[in-house]
């Protein structure tokens, strides 16, 4: 159980990446008040949490219906897990989100955007579904499933307690440390990723 929580909480750290939603929340929230910028984070995790508790509890009837099997599911969300990593890996996931940042901050208005982008696609975005839903298939019986879902928890508290302290997260990163680890943490994914194809493949050919 404590290697299932770890490798779940591996999962969803490096494909939500708390540390690395903290800078664009911060730049986002930058015109706000203190106050509405800890209301807007919370609101963000909250709602980030709502959907992927949602999909975890869900994702499978929703295959079933669509007629999709989950070793398919498996394999094809392992593909984009690797294809997250390798923007990762090579730094294009934080210059999108970070392009994404700036059109936002470019209206010159402080607007909530706990919703978007934080909330969905930043926390609750298609890396993070489809991890939610890869684990909750590949583990079964309701102690594994509740690992899962402290671990899910859990990242979702990092990251509120990210985006709550993104100035000063910003000041002792700094923007070099940020890339490495970011790196280092896209290397990991796509690890993970091919284990998911694999396993998913090994299913399918019985």
């Amino acid at each position: 159980m404590i290697e299932l929580y770890i490798s779940s909480l591996i999962t969803f750290f490096v494909v939500i990446d708390p540390p690395g939603c903290a800078p664009i929340y911060a730049g986002l929230s930058s015109g706000a008040s203190p106050a509405n910028r800890r209301a807007m984070a919370i609101r963000a995790v909250l709602v980030a949490a709502a959907i992927l508790f949602a999909f975890a509890a869900f994702g499978e009837v929703l295959l079933k219906a669509l007629g999709i099997s989950l070793d398919s599911f498996r394999i094809a969300g392992g593909i984009m897990l690797f294809l997250i990593a390798l923007e990762m890996v090579f730094e294009k996931r934080t210059e999108r989100r970070e392009d994404r940042a700036a059109k936002i901050a470019a209206t010159h208005e402080v607007e909530d955007v706990s919703i978007f982008p934080m909330a969905m696609p930043m926390i609750a975005g298609p890396g993070s579904i489809a991890s939610v839903m890869l684990l909750m298939s590949r583990n079964h019986g309701i102690e594994r499933i509740a690992v899962v879902l402290a671990a899910l928890a859990t990242i979702l508290l990092l990251c509120l307690l990210a985006l709550l302290a993104a100035g000063p997260i910003m000041r002792v990163l700094g923007a070099k440390i940020e890339a490495v680890i970011t790196r280092l943490l896209g290397v990991l994914l796509a690890a993970l990723a091919v284990q998911f194809v694999i396993d998913g493949i090994k299913a399918s050919l019985g």
